[in-house]
């Protein structure tokens, strides 16, 4: 279809006679504001070869696709990549009210008499990282071996200290739900590569630390107020992939496809008679799902890759579900095109037992991630391809509950947590921003999670505040309305 006819038939009644009546002093505004205002007049038509915007990219983009490990529960940052060496001598000793600054505190802790500090019980040691080194705890043996490939943020923060609206915020732009999420954005801005695959999958990992984890909600992978082709597609761990993508018993793929354009003309049909471009984006979804029945066992099917391959990723590689499962589907989604693929892991919620429960879940991805990296720098895939490494936000250096020299808790973080980014765009060997002694509040340039998705915005070749859906007679941005400024020393 070519974007005059999209544009005819997604105009409903309703849009035509708004725009109509704001045609000629939009026309007006158009001719004042100059060429910048003009370019932006057919905004709204796709590109027939990717499903994107025409409009985009804004500008040379760094990288084709994105790939995002987000480690769902908050990981320490304390006991994995932000060595503070001297609260060893500040052991069980409490936090002073000078770095707390009356900070709002969780109802998991508040109520507690006293906030014992307590330091890292894992050894950190300095590798080469090509730049001025990084210290990692003994926890990553693994993601140490390709430092080089890494730029370190240590220096997020967010408003939000519960996980929920943390995660709907990182994922979203937005504490409240409803908002589109990130993986949606870049699917309707961009599209695909892959007619056959979805622009947005997302994958949810086992774990094996503490067994209780909060739910994740599929609004976290939601198109929102986007056109619905644009949310995430789950696969799963058990049975199908995907659900509803095998034909029933009894129908050949060829009677499937005499049913789909039949349901084809009623849909087209309701289209005429209603002008809602949902029904479109229903035509689209069920035509994806035809073409998913054949892209899509291929994609899971591992029995081509190789030994040394499969090695990269460690043991688990060949358990579905696991995180070394995913991090090599996300691989195999690269190579074929796929827009953005986030991989969930959780199970990093350490409010108690962290000296036993972390360790697990940092075996659970160390070796994976490690092998995620080296596959794709050794196709080539690394050079167009950004990863992104983080949770919601950071761990208290103060314990909550009993604290002994073995065993300990922390509490949920916003003043400051780290990311790490790799790959398309990314300087190797860059450490950014800087935390007190205490991992507790930010000493040199903050960096918000809105600053975060517009650099990876940036990244992609879209410029965050020029990237807008008109919804509710506001024009949406991902990075909202406040200043969102993308992470400039960390890129090339």
């Amino acid at each position: 279809m070519n974007p005059e006819q999209e544009f005819i038939q997604n105009e409903t009644r309703r849009q035509f006679f708004r725009k109509g009546a704001l045609g000629l002093g939009a026309a007006a505004m158009a001719s004042l504001m100059g060429q910048t205002s003009r370019a932006n007049w057919g905004r709204g038509w796709r590109d027939e070869s990717t499903g994107g915007l025409k409009e985009l990219p804004h500008h040379s983009p760094k990288a084709k696709r994105a790939i995002y490990l987000f480690m769902s529960g908050a990981p320490s940052q304390l006991d994995m990549y932000d060595y503070k060496p001297r609260m060893a001598e500040f052991f069980d000793k409490d936090l002073p009210a000078e770095i707390r600054q009356g900070q709002r505190l969780t109802t998991m802790t508040s109520q507690q008499a006293r906030f014992p500090i307590a330091p890292s019980i894992f050894q950190f040691k300095k590798y080469d990282n090509g730049g001025d080194g990084k210290w990692v705890s003994e926890l990553l043996p693994h993601t140490a071996r390709v430092l080089p490939e890494l730029a370190f943020i240590k220096s997020c923060y967010t408003e939000a200290i519960n996980h929920d609206p943390a995660i709907t915020y990182i994922c979203t732009g937005n504490q409240l739900p409803g908002r589109a999420s990130l993986g949606a954005w870049l699917s309707y801005g961009l599209g695909s590569e892959n007619e056959n695959l979805p622009a947005f999958v997302v994958l949810n990992s086992t774990w094996t630390g503490r067994k209780e984890a909060q739910a994740l909600y599929n609004r976290l992978w939601g198109n929102g107020f986007l056109p619905s082709r644009h949310q995430g597609v789950l696969m799963r761990n058990d049975g199908d992939p995907v659900l509803f993508l095998k034909n029933a018993g009894g129908v050949s793929s060829q009677m499937r496809r005499r049913m789909l354009d039949s349901l084809s003309v009623l849909n087209h049909q309701t289209h005429q008679t209603y002008g809602d471009p949902e029904t479109q984006a229903r035509i689209a979804q069920y035509e994806m799902a035809f073409r998913m029945q054949s892209s899509v066992p291929e994609l899971v099917d591992l029995s081509e890759e190789t030994e040394a391959t499969l090695a990269l990723y460690g043991p688990d590689v060949k358990k579905p579900g696991t995180f070394a499962h995913n991090c090599l589907l996300a691989r195999r989604m690269a190579e074929r095109g796929v827009r953005f693929t986030q991989i969930f892991h959780r199970g990093w919620d350490q409010h108690g037992n962290l000296p036993t429960d972390l360790p697990n879940q940092c075996r659970d991805i160390d070796r994976p991630t490690f092998g995620l990296i080296t596959d794709l720098k050794q196709r080539g895939l690394l050079d167009d391809t950004l990863l992104v490494w983080g949770g919601e936000f950071g761990r208290t250096i103060y314990c909550q509950g009993g604290l002994t020299k073995t065993n300990y808790g922390r509490d949920h973080h916003p003043r400051c947590f780290t990311m790490w980014m790799a790959g398309a765009g990314i300087k190797g060997g860059v450490v950014h921003g800087e935390t007190d002694d205490f991992s507790y509040n930010i000493v040199r340039d903050p960096v918000h999670i809105r600053d975060i998705n517009a650099t990876i915005l940036q990244t992609l070749g879209i410029h965050h505040e020029r990237f807008a859906f008109r919804h509710q007679g506001l024009d949406q941005r991902l990075t909202g309305v406040e200043t969102a400024t993308p992470v400039k020393s960390i890129m090339t």
